[in-house]
């Protein structure tokens, strides 16, 4: 029976590395649906070849079985803290990852046909298989539940390898005495390697936080004043001289030297020229910025803000370089926060229509994402707007991503909605693009709030304005069932890292 928990361990553990490696890949190089597929293919395929190279293995399988386990847990273990410095100061990354990945998952391959041969002689042979592939597919199961519901909400990354390889250490530990009787006096040398890896893998855990610190420091230009993960992303501060910056998993969110441009374009085309804009709905956004362009409007009386994660918001309401830049305008009383999926919270009956809504989600990069930018998603959020009601939508770049930005209009168009492209330059990210949409038609803006830094009742028009190379192209609309948008990103953003 221990020997099967083994089995499950060793399960468990294999799939963890391989979940770790594809969520690093999508986190430093983005494409997150390519390089899961790329980590599970190369797994796969090398644990075959683990299978297969199991042959070769003749005397000595106790002992072959404990040191592969030690290897295991020290590759497996040690992985994310390598990966994330090897992102950051070598150029050969890709390599690294692979080459890593196959040398776990030959490992793990390695590991059940040595069991199975160790166990043979104590059962039936087809009992043998259905028992040991039983715990196998048990240990995947629930490696694929605790890996994103808790090891990585609360314990980050880097903890989270480190912590499977020392379950991993101590499988190999527990062998040596649960095969004690075969490995005769080699066992005592086996486990002072095994006490050895899980000092080191013990020390990294104690050190993790600053493992994980002096890794980011690499992957950052400017220096880190703050990090946290959360139970849904990784959130980083980083300050220089032109002020300061925020990344999630790893992806620029705002500069706060030109945070003004992206946010004033969002807010104000919507909102000058809604005929009313007492609710204001916001989906996104816990970061106070596009909710401070709201507020500039006396006319609101009350404004909604949806927004997943917690932290977010108790971030941009308490660290001072938040407060400062969004002027405290979480502690507005006309604002209700409410922290739910935005596609969920659409879903439940509520009786409240809203003036406005401002979408302002993260780029479509995978398909959580792009859920929120499905033309049910639309539809839901139509129905939650007055008869005369208006939102604006950002919609990523129609420059570098000229077909995702008019899939995204297209979508929003086959949703209900009368619709106005638009764009604005923001040095940190380029041309961005938005889409306005209404229910009935979109009146000309009319006059803007005083001292906005960027937009003026002169210059809005110019905004709608699309030269040659980002003009209309055919698109299809992003279906919730299969998300064209999602794969027509990635493909854009490719040529661009």
């Amino acid at each position: 029976p221990y020997l099967y928990i083994n089995v499950l361990i060793i399960a468990t553990c294999g799939l963890v590395y391989e979940l770790l490696a594809g969520t690093l890949a999508s986190y430093v190089l983005g494409d997150s649906v390519t390089q899961f597929s790329l980590i599970i293919g190369v797994y796969l395929s090398s644990m075959g070849i683990g299978a297969w190279l199991s042959k070769f293995i003749k005397k000595g399988l106790c002992r072959r079985f404990v040191e592969i386990e030690l290897a295991v847990a020290v590759l497996g273990g040690f992985s994310a803290p390598l990966l994330f410095f090897g992102f950051a100061h070598v150029s050969w990354f890709r390599g690294l990852l692979f080459g890593l990945v196959s040398s776990i998952g030959i490992l793990v391959g390695l590991e059940l046909p040595l069991l199975m041969r160790i166990l043979k002689e104590q059962l039936d042979f087809s009992d043998l298989v259905s028992r040991v592939l039983t715990f196998d597919y048990i240990g995947a199961l629930v490696a694929s539940l605790v890996f994103p519901l808790f090891f990585v909400p609360k314990l980050g990354l880097v903890r989270t390898s480190l912590v499977f390889g020392l379950f991993n250490a101590g499988v190999a530990l527990w062998g040596t005495y649960l095969m004690r009787r075969v490995l005769g006096g080699s066992r005592y040398f086996l486990q002072f390697q095994a006490l050895l890896v899980m000092c080191l893998l013990c020390i990294g855990l104690v050190k993790s936080k600053s493992l994980t610190h002096l890794a980011e420091e690499g992957l950052y230009e400017e220096s880190i004043v703050y990090a946290e993960t959360s139970k849904y992303q990784r959130i980083v501060l980083t300050r220089g001289p032109l002020g300061f910056q925020l990344f999630i998993n790893g992806k620029l969110q705002f500069s706060s030297g030109d945070e003004y441009r992206y946010h004033e374009a969002l807010v104000h085309p919507v909102m000058a020229s809604s005929p009313v804009k007492k609710r204001i709905l916001i989906l996104g956004g816990g970061d106070g910025l596009a909710l401070r362009e709201v507020l500039k409007y006396p006319e609101v009386e009350e404004v909604v803000l949806v927004d997943l994660d917690p932290a977010m918001t108790k971030l941009a309401s308490q660290h001072g370089l938040f407060k400062e830049l969004n002027q405290g305008s979480l502690s507005d009383p006309r604002l209700t926060v409410v922290h739910n999926d935005a596609m969920v919270w659409l879903e439940e009956k509520e009786s409240r229509l809203f003036d406005v809504a401002i979408v302002d989600f993260p780029d479509p990069n995978n398909f959580a994402l792009g859920k929120l930018y499905t033309r049910y998603f639309y539809r839901k959020l139509n129905d939650r707007l007055t008869a005369r009601g208006q939102m604006v939508v950002q919609s990523t770049s129609p420059l570098y991503a000229r077909r995702s930005f008019w899939c995204i209009e297209e979508t929003i168009k086959q949703s209900g909605f009368t619709t106005a492209p638009y764009h604005a330059t923001v040095p940190s990210f380029g041309v961005w693009g938005y889409v306005l949409a209404s229910k009935t038609s979109i009146a000309d803006p009319s006059t803007l709030p005083e001292n906005l830094k960027f937009l003026s009742d002169a210059s809005m028009g110019a905004l709608f304005d699309f030269p040659t190379d980002m003009g209309a192209v055919e698109s299809q609309v992003n279906k919730l069932n299969d998300q064209v948008l999602v794969h027509v990103y990635e493909d854009e953003w490719r040529r661009w890292q």
